[in-house]
């Protein structure tokens, strides 16, 4: 048995999905399980509770074989990132009073910065909170997601793809979430290890590179253009960031466009992504349809 946090979430489904692929079985826990009704459709146990709750996790990790723990992903956090504070003690309190035979740690390329980051600077504390664990620790630093283009199967209708990459053909690592639930899910399955490790997962890609991938599912020609620096506040707002609140989401394009989710740091595997965007596009695209 294997618990999965935010299963009803793209990593954590496709993580559980996986899981269930290989014959294993997986509990979930779930504030709503109305939300989760899937997956008990699909033969997963669901535990109610919340990740801002230590006893709740600390119950849905009894007598499981490994767990998958991620944060909840927050666009617009405080000032101090209590947010993920809070959910990081809970999980450390939980780990303490429940070990289990391993834990995966959805992580992000960048995390092994402790400021400048922007977001990913709750990877970063998520890393560094768990770090006195004494339990098999593995952390997922993955890249950035291809799923976050697929506003543009809607908006480069005329051609151009906006993005927040500047320059357009800078590569950084970029990864589908299917891959990432794979190897999460190989992590979980497969070969014990001891102490912590740290895998990079995705590719370099460039913008530039999406953008094309895109035209070719869409049979447009289209182009990554970026959007000025002085409009992402605005073009932040449009994907729902309260007006405001952009400033850890742009610090962090900020940091990805000076380098700051290169592939290569020292004391880490890599493991490349095996789904391009193409895939992930035209996945999509059929799902629609459908």
């Amino acid at each position: 048995m294997f618990l999965v946090m935010g299963v009803t979430g793209k990593v954590g489904g496709a993580t559980a999905t996986h899981l269930l692929t290989q014959g294993k079985k997986v509990r979930a826990l779930v504030r709503d399980r109305a939300k989760a009704a899937s997956w008990t459709d699909q033969g997963v146990e669901l535990v109610e509770g919340d990740w801002n709750d230590a006893a709740s996790i600390e119950r849905a990790l009894k007598d499981v074989d490994g767990a998958f723990v991620m944060l909840p992903p927050i666009w617009a956090p405080s000032p101090d990132f209590r947010e993920a504070k809070g959910v990081i003690a809970n999980y450390v309190e939980a780990l303490t009073k429940a070990p289990v035979p391993r834990v995966v740690a959805l992580s992000s390329m960048g995390a092994n910065r402790a400021s400048g980051m922007g977001l990913i600077t709750a990877l970063s504390l998520l890393e560094h909170g768990f770090r006195d664990l004494k339990l098999p620790i593995a952390y997922a630093r993955a890249g950035g997601f291809f799923e976050n283009f697929l506003y543009g199967l809607h908006t480069a209708q005329g051609g151009t793809l906006p993005v927040f990459y500047n320059p357009t053909n800078r590569k950084s690592t970029m990864v589908a979430t299917n891959d990432i639930g794979s190897e999460i899910a190989t992590l979980l399955s497969g070969p014990a290890w001891s102490g912590h490790r740290i895998i990079e997962l995705g590719s370099m890609v460039s913008a530039d590179e999406v953008a094309a991938q895109l035209g070719e599912v869409m049979k447009l020609d289209v182009k990554a253009v970026a959007v000025p620096r002085a409009g992402w506040p605005g073009a932040f707002e449009q994907f729902g960031i309260p007006k405001g609140g952009s400033g850890p989401a742009e610090a962090m394009y900020d940091a990805v466009n000076a380098g700051g989710m290169d592939l290569g740091i020292e004391g880490t595997e890599h493991l490349p992504g095996a789904t391009s965007a193409r895939d992930v596009f035209a996945a999509a695209q059929k799902a629609t349809a459908a």
